[in-house]
């Protein structure tokens, strides 16, 4: 009882149009047919007036075509005279809501796991080693965690134990466990194994991994497929042809009913119903892979792609620079030098200072505390460290206050960082990041895909970029270094759309915007990239962007396959019924058997085959 008190409350309009049929079936049986047909009447214009209004609505936006139709047959069955058919067709419009509503509960399964698995609480042990439950929002970074066997990690934080395993398909889409030992980080959102373990947090619930995916997910959850531009694609022909064919088989026939018996089959459910589901199906099937996607939009622009664009560190290479060598200039030791670079480097958010604050840290260098730090984006940082001036950065950055300076000699794949103390230079770091194993197979996939047009956009140097750009497989004369964050946004602007565009820094935030489509590396990248990117990659894998253009196709085939489904069978039907071969009720009934092949089709874009060419 309380599963239909419960239907009742949310679709008001399907329950009382099931309950107006009841009554109608029950007088027309009876050989009451005035009252039936009064009630029918009554019950199809109140209907007409609330789609009538719907449709001046979506003509006032600028949509139009496809609740004409609906409109059309229910006022031609019921001047006919078929008032069963005219309430058919009003339950198959306002069933189509619930019926939506159950396909894109199955279509967007996946999503909504992710949602559920959210842990809400936390067992932490006080300073007395006593072991207290508390919400998950009161996690603070330091604090001693337990993770029982089958919990969800609550927030990231790093494995105290000397062992553990845990499941993370949820985020990486990833099926076999992985194995973290003592000191190794372990992600928030992760399903430890079949032994209790401790962990230390090192974020908070809002800034952990888990938190983010959330977060990203219900963006998903609440975007909008590009189901209108995709129906008004077909809604005005469909439109036209439909009523093309009832006017013919009424004139040919002289019989306004045969005109009734063909609209009812051309009622425009498919187009609105099986569309959403295959894009929600599509975003499910995505989140199932390790990639959050924001909406249908993306997936369309995705299936359209034309070109890509790469940003170099973090999404070719690994992200993880290693200091290759240290050349001192005008006397500093080499030591002094790291050890001013990297203190100076606490004040950015650059891949590189992670690099050279690591490489000070395995030299045992102490840091100092920085003052006036101040990161100028994309050029470097300036700072006072125990007393002096220091300037990291760019060449360019660096001459500002000495224009002396040179940067030593680089090999293949290197990156210079310049420095001057107290408006001197004082010397080079060589830095190193590897290209990502895959980055060659990645950037392959997508030229057997058809992407025609695929660049190098970084604000590294030539000499650090080309390098590494041919041995990913991209051509040398498609590398564009040292661009400012506008320069990248402006190349794409000028690429052949629609574009996809890689990153993973604070930098790329504004091209992820303006490309047709921004994926971030969200695993280890910025929250300002993933915000701003369409689709984000919870792995650190770079084979996810064919993964995403391969889920991105196949769904939008699905979807307008299964509209085409649609619209070729009432075509067909329709013409039958021309011939007064169906019974308007018969056709209502038939169409209502239309519109669940279209959404079941449409659910095969939770799954589909693997393209040979993903890496």
């Amino acid at each position: 009882m309380e599963r239909v008190s419960r239907f009742v409350r949310t679709y008001p309009l399907v329950a009382w149009t099931l309950l107006v049929l009841t009554v109608v079936l029950a007088l027309h049986f009876t050989g009451l047919l005035l009252p039936a047909h009064i009630l029918a009447t009554a019950w199809v214009g109140f209907m007409v007036f609330l789609t009538s209004i719907d449709m001046v609505r979506d003509i006032m936006r600028g949509h139009w075509g496809l609740d004409i139709l609906a409109v059309v047959a229910m006022v031609a069955t019921l001047v006919v005279g078929e008032y069963l058919a005219a309430i058919i067709i009003v339950l198959m419009l306002t069933g189509g809501e619930a019926l939506e509503d159950f396909a894109a509960a199955r279509a967007r399964s996946e999503l909504t796991a992710l949602l559920d698995r959210a842990p809400q609480h936390a067992r932490r042990f006080d300073t007395d080693g006593t072991l207290v439950d508390i919400a998950i929002d009161e996690v603070e970074p330091g604090d001693e965690l337990l993770v029982r066997p089958a919990e969800v990690v609550p927030v990231d934080g790093e494995l105290l134990d000397d062992e553990g395993v845990f499941d993370e398909s949820s985020l990486t889409g990833e099926s076999l466990p992985v194995e973290r030992v003592r000191g190794d980080g372990v992600l928030s959102g992760a399903v430890n194994g079949e032994r209790a373990v401790r962990i230390r947090a090192t974020a908070a619930a809002a800034d952990s991994q888990y938190q983010r995916i959330l977060m990203l997910v219900t963006e998903a959850e609440e975007a909008k497929a590009p189901t209108v531009r995709i129906a008004d694609r077909f809604a005005v022909p469909f439109t036209l042809v439909s009523l093309t064919i009832a006017g013919i088989a009424w004139y040919l026939s002289g019989d306004p009913v045969r005109f009734a018996e063909v609209l009812v089959l051309a009622t425009p459910c498919p187009l609105l119903i099986a569309a959403p589901v295959a894009f929600l199906g599509g975003s499910s099937r995505a989140a199932r892979e390790g990639v959050i996607v924001k909406g249908g939009a993306t997936l369309e622009a995705l299936a359209r792609a034309r070109s890509v664009a790469f940003d170099k560190t973090g999404t070719l290479t690994h992200g993880r620079p290693e200091l290759v060598a240290v050349h001192a200039a005008n006397g500093i030791p080499e030591d002094v030098l790291l050890q001013l670079t990297a203190s100076a480097e606490q004040a950015s958010s650059h891949v590189l200072a992670t690099g050279v604050m690591r490489a000070a840290a395995e030299r045992g260098l102490e840091l100092s505390p920085t003052h006036d730090a101040t990161e100028v984006a994309t050029h470097g940082v300036r700072a006072t460290v125990d007393g002096r001036r220091v300037r990291v950065g760019k060449l360019a950055f660096v001459r500002e206050v000495d224009p002396t300076a040179t940067l030593a000699e680089l090999e293949a794949g290197q990156t210079a960082i310049a420095v001057a103390v107290d408006g001197t230079f004082a010397g080079t770091l060589l830095m190193r990041d590897e290209l990502r194993d895959n980055a060659p197979a990645t950037v392959g996939g997508l030229r057997e895909a058809g992407i025609g047009d695929i660049a190098m956009l970084t604000g590294d140097n030539e000499a650090t970029a080309i390098p590494m750009a041919r041995e990913a497989g991209i051509a040398g004369d498609r590398v564009h270094a040292a661009l400012m964050p506008a320069d990248k946004v402006a190349l794409v602007e000028r690429m052949p759309a629609p574009v996809i565009m890689v990153g993973d820094g604070v930098n790329d935030a504004p091209v992820l915007a303006a490309a047709d489509v921004g994926i971030a590396m969200g695993a280890r990248g910025s929250t300002a990239a993933s915000e701003t990117a369409d689709v984000v990659v919870m792995t650190d894998d770079v084979g996810k962007v064919t993964t995403a253009l391969d889920i991105g196709r196949h769904t939008y085939r699905v979807a307008l396959t299964a509209i085409w489904i649609g619209v070729v069978l009432s075509l067909g039907l329709m013409v039958v019924a021309a011939f007064g071969h169906i019974p308007a009720v018969v056709g209502a009934l038939t169409q209502e058997v239309v519109d669940l092949a279209c959404i079941l089709y449409a659910l095969r874009a939770l799954g589909g085959p693997v393209a040979r060419w993903r890496a």
